[in-house]
This record gives structure tokens, C-alpha cells and sequence, in this order.
């Protein structure tokens, strides 16, 4: 009788691995497009970056990579792009995360309302907004009408030093919502008993969000502060789209050298700055990720 019953029930070992080849069949399909498509070109091209040309070229070593510094328009596309993720991505998370402490006060229906407002830049495509830009920030535009209108002389939005202004504005406006939804996901999971405890030991609001949200978010703080840098490298298409290949040299990126590469058929080059490219991005998302485990441990 024991025999039968043991029989009958499945082996958990055989449960396991029937569930793992399940895992495995969902898994397949996305890794090999990965690979195909994003691991697989990284290879190659980082192979040209070492070559002098792509067919028939010679090996070079780091020739390609020191004529990059070498460059006027390369590093001046590495400044300007440090210096947007410096000045957009600060205010970015800052503006998103004063809008989700402001929105998590509301009530559900209100908070769905809003989250949905801020969340409408998101799904609009890129290309139409294209021409709405164009109209408000040219030199005869809707903007420089108001201020004509109000005694002011225009302002050449897209040709000065304010180019940067205008390109920092739509970064936040493109991606203040998805921050925002990052970090009401994070208020939503920090317990209340929290506040309440501290409230009952007379803990004040900045001293609990030092000391309570702070900490809490971090995970969050991590996710956020990572995806705004790699949306930052994305606002290249409205700004190529307004100004063109050559726009002026405050908003001139490292996505405008790589593509005027492209353009000229200098591979070599372009595979170098892309490399380079690859790894100041993954050092810097390493250290957020060491940081973020650091504060966990804390915690």
C-alpha cells in the first residue's frame, strides 16, 4: 500500500526540473535575441575599434582611441554630454521625487488621475513633437511672440548658450513621469508603522525623511538614478530632430559625434567612442550598485 501511494505522488526532483524546463523554454527566445542583436554587435564592433579600417584594415591598437582625445569635436561632445547628465539628471529626480511625495498624499483616485498626466510625455512619440518644439522655442516662434508681445526683444533659443536650457527642459518633461512611478512604487513599500513610530516620539517631517523615506528609497533612489542617465542619452532624437547633425556647440553630444561618424563612414572611430562610451557607463552603474548594497547593509 505504501508502495502504491509513493508511486503515485510526483518526486519533488522531478517536479523541480519539470519547472526549470518550463523556465528554460520562456528564457530561450530572449537571450538569443540578446545576444544576436545587442551582445553580438558589441563584440564586433569593439573588434573594429582595433582596426584601422573595417574591411581589409590593419591592427592599431589604441591608435583609435588616442586620436579621440585628439579630437576638438569629441571632446567637446564629452564635456557638453557630462555636463547635461550633470545638470538634467540632478534636477530630473529631484523634480520626480517632490512630485511622488506630493501625489502619495492624495487619495487613489486622485493619484491614478495625476500618475496618468505626468505619464502622457511618455507614449507620445517623439517624432510628433518634433514640429510643437520647433514652434515654440524658434526665433519667430510662439515663444518669442509672448515675449515680443510683453516688450521683451527675442531670444535665439536654439543657436546660444540657452540651447542647453531648452534641451534640459524637454529631458524633464520627456522623463519626470517615469521617475515618478519608480518612486510612488517605493513610498507605496516603506511601512507606516514607521511614521507613526516616529511621530509618537515627536520626529519631525525632515528628520523622518532623512532618517525613514531616505533610507527606504534607496532601491528605488538606485533604479531612478540609473535609467534617467540612460534616458538622458535618448533626448538625442528630439534634439537632432530640431537642430539637425550640427547644432550649436553647447548641446553638441557625443550621440552628434558617433552619428556624424556614422555618416562619414569612419567606423573605426565611431566603434572606439562607443566603447568608451560602454564602459564610463557600466563603471558608473557598478558604483551605484555597490552603493545601493552598502545602504542596504545599514539599513
Amino acid at each position: 500500500m505504501v508502495n502504491k501511494q509513493s508511486a503515485v505522488k510526483p518526486a519533488p526532483l522531478a517536479a523541480s526540473l519539470s519547472m526549470q524546463c518550463v523556465v528554460a523554454m520562456f528564457l530561450v527566445p530572449g537571450l538569443v535575441g540578446f545576444f544576436l542583436f545587442f551582445i553580438l554587435p558589441f563584440c564586433v564592433s569593439l573588434y573594429y575599434a582595433f582596426l584601422s579600417k573595417p574591411l581589409g584594415g590593419t591592427f592599431v591598437g589604441f591608435s583609435n582611441f588616442a586620436a579621440l582625445f585628439n579630437s576638438r569635436a569629441y571632446v567637446r561632445g564629452l564635456f557638453n554630454t557630462l555636463r547635461f547628465i550633470g545638470l538634467s539628471v540632478p534636477l530630473n529626480m529631484g523634480l520626480s521625487l517632490g512630485v511622488a511625495l506630493l501625489i502619495n498624499k492624495l487619495s487613489k483616485e486622485r493619484r491614478e488621475l495625476c500618475s496618468l498626466f505626468f505619464l502622457i510625455p511618455l507614449v507620445i512619440p517623439s517624432g510628433s513633437l518634433v514640429f510643437f518644439w520647433k514652434t515654440l522655442f524658434a526665433y519667430d516662434g510662439a515663444l518669442n511672440g509672448m515675449l515680443h508681445a510683453l516688450g521683451i526683444g527675442k531670444v535665439n533659443w536654439l543657436d546660444s548658450s540657452l540651447a542647453l536650457v531648452v534641451m534640459t527642459l524637454i529631458f524633464i518633461w520627456k522623463n519626470l513621469g517615469y521617475n515618478m512611478v519608480l518612486f510612488l512604487a517605493g513610498l507605496g513599500n516603506i511601512s507606516k508603522d514607521y511614521y507613526e513610530a516616529a511621530a509618537m516620539d515627536g520626529v519631525g517631517f525632515h528628520q523622518s525623511f532623512i532618517h525613514i523615506t531616505v533610507p527606504c528609497l534607496m532601491p528605488s533612489f538606485v533604479l531612478a538614478l540609473i535609467m534617467s542617465i540612460v534616458n538622458s542619452f535618448k533626448v538625442f532624437r528630439e534634439i537632432y530632430l530640431i537642430t539637425g547633425s550640427y547644432p550649436h556647440e553647447s548641446i553638441y553630444t557625443l550621440q552628434h559625434f558617433m552619428n556624424n561618424q556614422f555618416a562619414s563612414l569612419n567606423y573605426p572611430r565611431l566603434c572606439s567612442a562607443a566603447t568608451i562610451l560602454v564602459l564610463i557607463i557600466l563603471l558608473f552603474t557598478q558604483a551605484l550598485l555597490r552603493l545601493e548594497r552598502k545602504a542596504a547593509i545599514g539599513l
